[in-house]
């Protein structure tokens, strides 16, 4: 991914419209439908059971923003019809003073991990924050100065190690500290209808696992904010001043299909309702697609055995440096599995399962980073004494029905 260096309102492509779809059958070959890499274009067609994105909905939160000095966290995805939030936020005479920016940076495009450095809009002049170039991923005391209220609006996929959601965490605790107010502007989650894999056993605690949540815990950022103040998450038990503008026509059984790519390397449904599980292989030897055109829809090796299917991961904007790089890879082609196969499937331990014992390379399988991914320490062990996907599934089951008893009183949409 290169580094964000001009403004996030030129130079953009033209999205896929906006859906909202109930569980309706999809078929195989259109599940390479990519979403646009970047926002420019009318994404706010809906029909009458289309989601109301919360940005939307400005009589729910432009009176507070008046006479505030606001700061905005946004990336691409914050688009307000065919225009950005912060865009629409200064058409309306809003005064925004900052724009904080997380990770991928605030056009979407910097690697995973990689540092960003701060910068300026050059349509609005508005100052751009980095929260991953450093300093904890917390604003600093002088930053927090400058603004009065935080608007947050990100679009996230309901993951326990995709990191959006730790940002708001983080920033939470700053308004926290300061005296601030937060207003959460709600998305829809792309996996909000189902609640799967273990819980974060708080030892292994990292950048992609910050919460004792399950790896999906089928929530939106919205109700999220709202357990981690009503379950005093914050370091301390602070709470923060908390409003959350919910989405409208929007119910956890909602089959959401993202307008826009909510980062680099997840560009397609496909590869969104497979992350959940191909995920895990960012701590292991394989390559799970990165610097190639499928990120998260394929594993593989290049002592992977009895596979024709091969690739080859690239530099390429988004992956500069992907595991395996230059190599060329045997493996599994995931790109055409049903839809309905994933859901029914949710957290799949399958794959890795597979591919552990075609390479039969033991322990050295795994790295250290796998515990923060998985979360806890039973599944490599598992895995290792030969344990089935199904078996190993068992021994999260009753730590995702109390989760669920858990999150009820925080959720804002209807789930059964």
């Amino acid at each position: 991914m290169q580094r964000a260096l001009f403004s996030l309102f030129s130079l953009f492509i033209f999205p896929v419209l906006l859906t909202a779809c109930p569980l309706a059958k999809k078929e195989a070959s259109m599940n390479r439908t990519k979403l646009s890499a970047t926002p420019e274009g009318d994404v706010s067609t809906h029909d009458d059971s289309s989601v109301t994105m919360g940005a939307e909905r400005f009589d729910q939160y432009l009176p507070t923003l008046e006479g505030q000095r606001v700061a905005v966290m946004s990336n691409q995805t914050g688009m307000v019809g065919d225009v950005h939030l912060v865009d629409a936020l200064v058409e309306r005479g809003i005064k925004v003073v900052a724009i904080f920016s997380p990770e991928h940076g605030f056009r979407g495009t910097a690697d995973a991990g990689e540092k960003v450095s701060g910068s300026v809009d050059e349509k609005t002049g508005i100052p751009i924050w980095s929260l991953y170039g450093g300093g904890g991923g917390k604003p600093s005391v002088d930053q927090m100065k400058e603004f009065d209220l935080l608007l947050f609006d990100i679009q996230d996929v309901g993951l326990r190690f995709y990191t959006y959601y730790v940002s708001m965490a983080r920033l939470m605790d700053a308004c926290a500290e300061h005296g601030k107010k937060m207003i959460v502007l709600d998305r829809p989650n792309p996996n909000g209808f189902y609640v799967d894999g273990p819980l974060l056993d708080m030892k292994h605690k990292s950048g992609v696992g910050w919460l004792p949540i399950p790896v999906a815990h089928g929530m939106t950022l919205g109700e999220l904010a709202l357990m981690i103040n009503g379950e005093k998450w914050l370091p301390g038990g602070r709470v923060c001043d908390l409003t959350v503008v919910p989405c409208e026509n929007y119910t956890h059984q909602t089959r959401y299909e993202l307008p826009i790519a909510p980062s680099p390397n997840l560009p397609t449904i496909q590869s969104i309702y497979l992350y959940p599980s191909t995920c895990l292989f960012e701590g292991t030897v394989m390559s799970l697609g990165r610097g190639t055109s499928f990120p998260f829809e394929t594993y593989g090796h290049p002592d992977y055995e009895g596979s024709d299917f091969t690739f080859t991961p690239l530099s390429v904007p988004g992956a500069k440096n992907p595991p395996l790089l230059n190599k060329k890879c045997y493996g599994v082609d995931l790109r055409n599995v049903p839809h309905e196969e994933i859901w029914e499937k949710g957290f799949d331990l399958s794959y890795i399962i597979d591919a552990y014992h075609n390479l039969n390379i033991g322990e050295a399988f795994f790295t250290s980073f796998f515990e923060k991914l998985v979360g806890v320490d039973y599944i490599r062990e598992d895995i290792m004494a030969g344990k089935s996907a199904d078996a190993i599934k068992v021994r999260w089951a009753d730590d995702v029905e109390q989760f669920k008893q858990q999150r009820k009183p925080y959720l804002l949409y209807e789930d059964i």
